[in-house]
């Protein structure tokens, strides 16, 4: 994906030092283990959209078009709502026809639901590439079926819960590869019909654990928002956390969330755990389903979903730019 293509070449990057932040506060005791999403869930999903059936889900290709009907059929069987008048967002920015899957599930509150809360990851990867022992496909496994399986997770709590008090949108990015063209075009497109956007969430490449341990993903833009102390004050933990790459490298800029950051002026921000350590096949074929960790995908879901509830349905605004 292109949230590293910067610095796909750079040896191993091992200086990560954690930001101290506070993470206890009384909106919340901690979260332990609390069970959303099961391995066996998040495996099935995770290992078709990684398959070689879809040959890299590159965008425009017949492999990504196999990837939308999935993803679209979780909707539909969560019940979820298309957005638009179908759940396919037709890119205006793309030579080929491509699509964000959009779905959608409205605010519970009378006046909340006037709010939106978007949470994404990008489905398209890079598809046929040079060879290596014979295997020219860039499953993406980690980059980014990944992200798009916890928002599949994530899908089916909310369908299932009906307690958001905001609007939600769930977005699966096309085009992310190709420079970020999905997220730009539909940041745009909401703009214009003055959505009323609180936050917009992302999930990239948490497909294995981080190597350090004192936190579980860190946030892009850290130092922007007061997304990441919020999130920690709503688990009771630390679950998100600063490592030096995420500014040095200007990651914040690299993903699906950047574009609402910009459109939008509001907290737009990404979570991961790839951490320069764990992991050595970015834009590769070994980039595969067998390599992914699905309890730690499992347990990233369990812990985030709690705090985006939290998130959501905060009576105010709470997470804020920082000027």
């Amino acid at each position: 994906m292109r949230f590293f293509l910067a610095i796909a070449s750079l040896a191993i990057f091992s200086s990560c030092i954690a930001q101290k932040e506070t993470t206890t506060s009384k909106k919340s005791t901690s979260i332990k283990e609390l069970t959303f999403s099961t391995p066996e869930s998040v495996s099935k999903t995770l290992s078709y959209l990684a398959s070689d059936e879809l040959e890299g889900r590159d965008t425009g290709s017949e492999g990504i078009e196999k990837a939308s009907i999935f993803l679209e059929n979780i909707l539909k069987e969560n019940s979820v709502k298309p957005y638009f008048k179908t759940y396919r967002d037709t890119l205006s920015n793309y030579d080929k026809t491509s699509y964000n899957i959009v779905g959608y599930i409205e605010g519970s509150d009378p006046k909340l639901k006037n709010e939106f809360v978007i949470i994404g990851a990008h489905y398209d990867h890079i598809g046929k590439i040079n060879a290596v022992n014979g295997d020219d496909i860039g499953n993406g496994a980690n980059d980014n079926a990944s992200g798009s399986t916890a928002v599949t997770e994530v899908v089916k709590y909310f369908a299932k819960a009906k307690n958001n008090k905001r609007s939600l949108l769930f977005v699966f990015f096309s085009a992310e590869e190709k420079g970020l063209l999905g997220s730009k075009h539909l940041a745009q497109k909401l703009k214009k019909q003055n959505m009323d956007l609180y936050f917009m969430f992302n999930f990239e490449m948490i497909g294995v654990p981080m190597v350090r341990k004192d936190m579980l993903l860190y946030l892009t833009g850290f130092g922007k928002t007061n997304m990441a102390q919020t999130m920690n004050e709503y688990a009771g933990e630390k679950l998100i956390g600063y490592i030096p790459a995420e500014t040095q490298y200007q990651l914040f800029r690299a993903s699906d969330n950047y574009p609402f950051f910009t459109e939008f002026e509001v907290p737009a921000q990404t979570v991961s755990t790839f951490d320069f350590e764990n992991f050595e096949f970015y834009h590769q074929p070994d980039d595969e389903f067998e390599l992914m960790d699905p309890t730690h995908m499992t347990n990233v879901v369990n812990k985030m979903i709690p705090v985006l509830e939290k998130m959501i349905n905060s009576p105010t605004k709470e997470i804020q730019i920082k000027k």
